[in-house]
Parts: structure tokens; sequence; C-alpha cells
């Protein structure tokens, strides 16, 4: 099966980046008149061929819990030149795709699968999954492209998410569903927002343990946009994201992000076999993809480095009962291509800028630090608990991001910088 090319060419080396924030809600009266920084549009969206422009397109939430479908979210970087991670997304994309088609159609589909198509016998090979998604998304890709690029010089990035839904009217008539006819079944949406640069407070993550791990978790869908909503009434004032757990003891992930915690190596998890090195005393953990988590893109590139780097990386579930050990935790999400901080200045404006971003409904982060995870006394996971009924404990993390914190961020940074693709005209 041939595979549309995008009109991207590859980038070893570009300048990572300049801070920035997802300006999803602005309009183009936000910029007066004569202001460099004025668009003619702050979001757009491609579906099937047909472009969409603000006031019509909905903050990119909206859109998702508005489908049924799975879907990836990248941004572009350095004035609107580069899409970063393009093939990890169009790969972790096609394998969520696949993993809905076999697991619960429905969610690819919509409802109308069960009670039209359920018994539709399917030939579509695993391996294929892959080339369909990239030449249905890498198609439209390329004719997004020119808008995104038709004003550049200006001070502004775009969040692009990349929805894949199965549209079971085109279905009709179908007797086996070959690749050929699943491809054709397929819509294919891309979402552009738009975000500019800015500056905020001090501060990094606060967390709270609030819900169970999601379902079909191997996958990323839209149908988890809706249900996590449902957590929000038990979200702490301040709190910046909701962690999940299904016993309230193993730590599986966030809400919309990766768990992680740098803590302090027990005897047991030491190999004796081992090279002791400049980390041997500490370890990364988070939990494995076995246990329920979504395979993050950036999830990976942290495993990459740690394996790189030589420090030693666990995939075990963050146990809350030993979080005296936990030395420092971050969390990993979408991208933004923020540049680690080398002066004390910058290390303000980093922490400020995450502090904010990550209260977003989509933010486009990469990596940043926790100050705080905060968990109920009591696991209850009842329907009905409410947040005045929960007692609270807390584990607090001082000094900003730590050192091994510190040296992952850079690392992943630089790995998914080598992986930039630059856009042309």
């Amino acid at each position: 099966m041939q595979t549309a090319e995008p009109r991207f060419i590859h980038s070893s080396g570009y300048r990572v980046c300049r801070r920035s924030c997802s300006l999803d809600f602005l309009s183009s009266s936000t910029f007066g008149k004569g202001d460099s920084r004025k668009m003619s549009s702050t979001r757009f969206l491609f579906s099937n061929g047909v472009v969409t422009q603000t006031p019509d397109v909905p903050p990119v939430s909206s859109f998702l819990e508005a489908y049924s479908g799975a879907y990836t979210t990248t941004r572009t970087h350095n004035n609107i030149s580069y899409v970063l991670l393009w093939e990890r997304h169009l790969k972790r994309l096609a394998g969520s795709v696949g993993i809905l088609f076999n697991t619960n159609p429905e969610a690819l589909f919509g409802p109308s699968w069960f009670s039209s198509y359920s018994s539709l016998p399917a030939s579509i090979k695993p391996s294929h999954y892959e080339p369909i998604i990239q030449s249905s998304v890498n198609k439209s890709m390329s004719r997004v492209v020119p808008l995104m690029t038709k004003t550049m010089n200006v001070e502004y990035e775009w969040a692009i998410t990349v929805l894949v839904c199965g549209n079971s009217s085109k279905l009709a008539g179908t007797l086996n569903l070959d690749e050929e006819k699943f491809s054709r079944a397929l819509d294919v949406h891309i979402h552009i927002g738009s975000y500019i640069p800015m500056v905020f407070g001090a501060g990094g993550a606060h967390l709270a343990l609030v819900g169970r791990g999601r379902t079909i978790a191997s996958a990323k869908h839209s149908d988890w946009v809706r249900h996590r909503k449902s957590l929000e009434k038990l979200r702490p004032h301040s709190m910046t994201e909701l962690l999940l757990s299904n016993d309230g003891e193993h730590i599986l992930e966030g809400s919309v992000s990766n768990f992680f915690v740098v803590c302090r190596r027990d005897e047991n998890s030491r190999n004796a076999d081992a090279d002791e090195g400049a980390y041997s005393s500490f370890e990364v953990q988070t939990a494995p993809l076995g246990d329920g988590v979504l395979p993050g893109v950036i999830r990976q590139l942290v495993i990459e480095v740690c394996s790189d780097k030589g420090i030693p990386i666990r995939e075990a579930a963050p146990s809350w009962s030993k979080c005296e050990l936990w030395k420092e935790a971050f969390i990993t999400s979408k991208i933004h291509g923020l540049q680690p901080p080398s002066h004390a200045m910058d290390q303000i404006l980093f922490s400020n800028y995450f502090s904010i971003l990550v209260m977003s409904a989509d933010g486009l982060r990469i990596l940043q630090h926790v100050d705080s995870v905060r968990a109920p006394s009591i696991w209850n996971t009842s329907e009905s608990r409410s947040l005045n009924g929960i007692e609270w404990e807390e584990k607090h993390f001082k000094g900003g991001p730590g050192i091994i914190t510190t040296i992952i961020e850079k690392e992943v940074m630089v790995k998914a910088s080598s992986e930039g693709y630059l856009m042309i005209s």
C-alpha cells in the first residue's frame, strides 16, 4: 500500500523553542489593527477536504467531545516551521485506531456500529493499520500545511489535533470489510488552534489522586475526553492535574499526562550484576502499560532517554505508601518544546509558565516538575462522593525541578528536536 508523504522535510537541528501557551479561546479581534500578531483565524478545522474557520470552529476539547474516534495532538515550533514528532504521533494514532476497532468498534464508529455492523466480517492485518492511517492523515495534512504556513513571521504557533473517526454510513452495502473499504470508511479531522508566547508566575504542578484508571487505556480516544469531565467535580482548588488509581495505592497516570517519580532505590529493586553508575542510588518509576496507562509519546521518550543516559528506570506503578522515598516527580504530556532553564530567572519563568499551562484544557506541555501530590486518606471511588467529604494527605517537593528531572527534560528536548520536521509551502 502506498503511503502519501506529507509536505515536510526532515531537520536534524533546529532551535528549541520559545515559551508558549494555548490560546484556543482568542478571536481575531483580540489583536488590534496593525498588530504584527494579528491572525485571520485563531482556529480552523479541516474535515474530509472541507475547511471551516473561526468563529464556527469550537475549542479542541469541545470538538473532541462531539465525535467518537482516536486522536493525537502535536504542535508546530519555531515560527510555524516545524511539526514535532510527527511520525511517532502517526504511529500511536494508527495503534489507537487498530485497538479501538478490534476491542470496541463503537468507540471508533459510534453507537450505530452495533445496531448495523457488529456481525460484519473484517479482514484487516494488524500491520496494515499504520500505512492506512499514514496515507489518510498525510493526504489531509498536505492540504492543511499551506493554510498553516500562509502567515509566517508572527508571534504564535499552531496546535494540531488529528482525529480519525469511523463513518458507518460509508459501509452501506458492504459484505466484507477489507483494508480498502475500511480506509474509505474513515473520516479524518484536523483541528488547528493558535497560541502565542506568554510569561507567567512561579510554581510546579500540584496533583490530586481522585479517579480510577481510564477505559481502553492503550488507545488515545475521544470517549475518555468525555469521561474525564466527571472527575472535575473532585478537583481541589489550585490542583493542576488529576491522578488515577484503581486502588488508591498504585498511581497509574494523570488524566491528561503520564506520571513519573524519582525515588531512592530499595535493595530489592537493585540488580547486583548491574554497573554502579552515577545514578545507581535512585530510579525513575512509572506505571507499566500493562497496568492500564496510555502509551504516551513523551513517556516513551523519557524511557529511551533514561536508557541512553544510564539512569535506572523501572516500569512499576509508584506506591503512595512509599512516597517518603520520592525525591522528585514530574508529568509528561503533549508537546510544547520548552527549553530547560539555565539561569535562576529562567527557572522562575519556566516554573511559572508550566503552572498556568497545565490548567489549559489540552495544554501542549512536554515535561513539568511536580511541587506536591495529594491523596485521600480513605480511598473511595463511589460516584456519589463529593470534594467536601475528602480528607487529604500530602507529599511536597521543595526547590523546583530536581537534578534528574532537569537532565531528563533537557535530553528529551534534544531527542524531540532531532525528530522535528520543517514545513514547506
